[in-house]
């Protein structure tokens, strides 16, 4: 399940296109070799050069399915780390507008973003201090009573 599709799927798509760029300059730069090592063959150069292509795009072919969906998926997984705390913040910050929101905003140990977890809490704790404060003094009060 993606925490944040559009975020995790962009990032995916970045890396499965990068691949892709890589996989067709590979490509390319092999058959360059290919055709310039087969000119350059005293015997048996015609028949490489005939090879070269139907070899070349099945070796596409192949890297192709196994790289590009190889490449989306851990682009994917890696975003994880990135989206999830982002997720955890955006709930966050709606609960403390709502003022259901008591304690410090804190997301998993090896995430990204721990600077700015921290500065979300530095940011919100005075917001935090007045909510403990209310429901302090509203305990006070109907202990009162």
């Amino acid at each position: 399940m993606l925490i944040k599709p559009g975020i995790q799927l962009r990032l995916g798509g970045i890396f499965a296109g990068l691949s892709m760029l890589c996989l067709l300059i590979q490509f390319l730069l092999f058959t360059s070799l290919l055709s310039n090592a087969a000119s350059r063959m005293p015997i048996g150069g015609d028949y490489l050069l005939d090879l070269v292509p139907s070899l070349l795009y099945r070796s596409l072919a192949f890297s192709a399915l196994i790289a590009l969906p190889l490449t989306l998926l851990v682009g994917v997984y890696s975003t994880f780390g990135i989206t999830g705390p982002i997720y955890r913040f955006e709930s966050y910050l709606r609960e403390v507008i709502h003022g259901r929101q008591l304690g410090p905003c804190k997301i998993r140990k090896g995430d990204a973003l721990g600077e700015l977890c921290g500065l979300i809490n530095e940011a919100t704790e005075p917001v935090r201090r007045r909510q403990t404060g209310s429901s302090t003094a509203e305990s006070k009060e109907s202990e009162a009573a």
